[in-house]
């Protein structure tokens, strides 16, 4: 599923673990507790999805772009990051993580 426009997509509760999203459009996908466990993120646009309750544990989100994407609640972060690569991906805020 390289570079492919899910664009707006309800993926919510989809599994998908390891899945090769390199390159997507899934700007403002719904991705509400989505298993994206080890998933290939590099470079996607994820652009004002809603990514909370996702498991993105081991995933490579290497370039890919946050910005406005749905993270957290008020303070609280509510996307599972462990082990993630965000080296350069821009985060909701527009700051570029390094």
């Amino acid at each position: 599923m390289r570079g492919a426009d899910l664009s707006g997509a309800d993926l919510s509760d989809s599994f998908l673990h390891n899945v090769i999203l390199e390159a997507a459009n899934l700007s403002k996908a719904n991705l509400f507790r989505a298993n994206l466990l080890q998933a290939n993120l590099r470079r996607a646009n994820l652009q004002e999805a809603n990514l909370i309750g996702a498991d993105l544990s081991g995933a490579d989100l290497r370039e890919a772009d946050l910005r406005g994407a749905t993270i957290s609640k008020g303070e609280k972060i509510l996307v599972k990051l462990t082990g993630a690569n965000l080296m350069g991906a821009i985060l909701p805020d527009g700051s570029i993580y390094d």
